[in-house]
């Protein structure tokens, strides 16, 4: 029987616990798709009953694996990663609002990101800002289920057509209800 080498038995420990690592943040995941769309106060518990505990031993078996693993490994700099945001990673548990992880954020900012070429002519600071602003103001209309567009158009409208400054919080995108168009006369 050949015998390995110290190279495959390192590489055979680091997927085992690479392996392990992904096992304990998927039950995390798990609890985060059984609480998803609830009010944050629900999730807010749950999170503290079933995640907090998860959570704090993912921390101390990663402490434990960091000591064994090199820092120059790419696993070793992975776990001493999270380890120095650990604070940060585990926010979620104190706010039943937040999101696990960013990957919303990070979806939205792709976005921009495909775009930014496109702002880098915009003519003016002046225009950046303005850039900015509307660039916002779509993409928190796609957040709260509207189209953009239609959105943006709808207030531009009302308020040409003297909306009341003391109701501007009803054309928020978070509370903007379209209004009914009248029937057409036949």
């Amino acid at each position: 029987m050949p015998s390995r080498s110290k190279a495959d038995v390192k590489l055979k420990r680091h997927v085992s616990v690479a392996e392990e690592a992904l096992q304990r943040i998927a039950a995390l995941y798990a609890i985060e798709a059984e609480i998803n769309g609830q009010p944050a106060q629900q999730r807010l518990t749950a999170r503290q009953a079933r995640s907090k505990p998860l959570l704090a031993a993912l921390h101390a078996w990663m402490q434990a694996q960091r000591r064994r693993l090199s820092g120059k490994s790419a696993l070793g700099k992975a776990m001493q990663y999270a380890l120095n945001r650990w604070d940060a990673l585990a926010r979620y548990l104190e706010d039943g609002r937040l999101s696990i992880d960013n990957n919303l954020s990070e979806r939205l900012l792709r976005g921009i990101a495909v775009t930014r070429q496109n702002f880098l002519f915009v003519g003016s600071d002046t225009g950046g800002e303005r850039a900015a602003i509307i660039y916002t103001v779509a993409e928190t209309a796609k957040l709260n289920g509207l189209n953009p567009e239609a959105y943006i158009t709808s207030v531009l409208d009302r308020l040409a057509c003297g909306h009341p400054v003391t109701r501007i919080e009803e054309l928020l995108p978070w509370n903007f209800r379209p209004e009914a168009k009248p029937a057409a006369i036949g």
